[in-house]
């Protein structure tokens, strides 16, 4: 709601050919209590007035010499972008009021002044007026904080993935049942994964000689959504050499804390992992082999 002082500190023009009509608006608004009262009597300067100034209120006379209110309203559209015309027509034609309304007039008087149905329809129309004024403010200041926080929050993203692609070598995010919906980095071909296929958490354990302790305890992880930071599982590759893996991830859920998948980041630990480790590997998959030729 408005408070009356907002009202009465409106800025309004009267525009009228007649010094004893606007004479007698000028009074009747400032005994009412209006602090922001403009007058012309000559039309064709409303329109540099109103650019100036742009009126909460403009009382148009219709029936003026050289330039009609028709004509003023006309001028007055190229200003009020937005199509609002601020504007009360003043007439003593009753044919002309449903023309005016047409014309883009928001209301009208009618000639001779009933002062307290004038005072009326000026306060209606400045309150309207104003709380259009404020909501279309508010507006433009909601507009502002969500492009501002939207912007922050892109920025707040790319920071994040700027230090996440500098500290792993991928991203990966899962959905519930499993499923890659997005990666960052070389995830399938370190994983060994046919990129053009979905391929779930559990089809990676069966690619490659992975060592299954590790990957039944990681799959096991991510069944029981726990969150699990840098976890190393390794695998044999076809070269013979062993290849490590160092991931995290942590469980994702929606507003209603529902899960809906995983996210993490993981790393080829390879070259970091001391050499003995590597052979301890080499020889237990060997006995793993001398085993099965018994």
């Amino acid at each position: 709601m408005l408070e009356a002082s907002e009202i009465l500190n409106a800025s309004i023009l009267i525009v009228d050919d007649q010094e004893a009509n606007v004479l007698l608006l000028e009074r009747m608004l400032r005994n009412a209590g209006y602090q922001h009262i403009t007058s012309t009597m000559d039309p064709r300067t409303v329109c540099p007035l109103h650019l100036a100034h742009r009126y909460d209120l403009i009382l148009l006379d219709l029936q003026m010499p050289e330039m009609d209110g028709f004509q003023v309203m006309e001028e007055l559209k190229g200003i009020e972008r937005t199509g609002y015309l601020p504007v009360l027509v003043i007439t003593a034609q009753p044919d002309h009021k449903l023309r005016a309304l047409q014309a883009g007039a928001k209301d009208f008087v009618s000639k001779p002044f009933d002062l307290i149905e004038v005072q009326t329809r000026i306060h209606n129309m400045l309150e309207v007026r104003l709380l259009y004024q404020k909501l279309d403010n508010y507006n433009k200041i909601l507009e502002q904080t969500v492009q501002e926080r939207t912007a922050e929050l892109r920025e707040s993203e790319s920071r994040f993935k700027s230090l996440t692609e500098l500290s792993s070598d991928w991203y990966w995010e899962q959905d519930a049942q499993g499923k890659f919906t997005k990666v960052s980095g070389p995830v399938f071909e370190m994983l060994g994964i046919d990129a053009n296929h979905t391929s779930s958490a559990s089809s990676v354990a069966d690619t490659g000689q992975w060592n299954e302790a590790e990957r039944k305890q990681l799959n096991d992880n991510i069944a029981n959504r726990r969150p699990f930071l840098d976890f190393v599982y390794s695998r044999s590759k076809a070269d013979g050499t062993t290849q490590y893996l160092q991931v995290s991830g942590e469980p994702m859920l929606n507003s209603a804390s529902l899960f809906i998948g995983y996210r993490g980041i993981g790393m080829d630990i390879t070259d970091r992992m001391p050499r003995d480790t590597e052979e301890k590997h080499l020889h237990s998959d060997a006995d793993k082999n001398e085993g099965g030729t018994d």
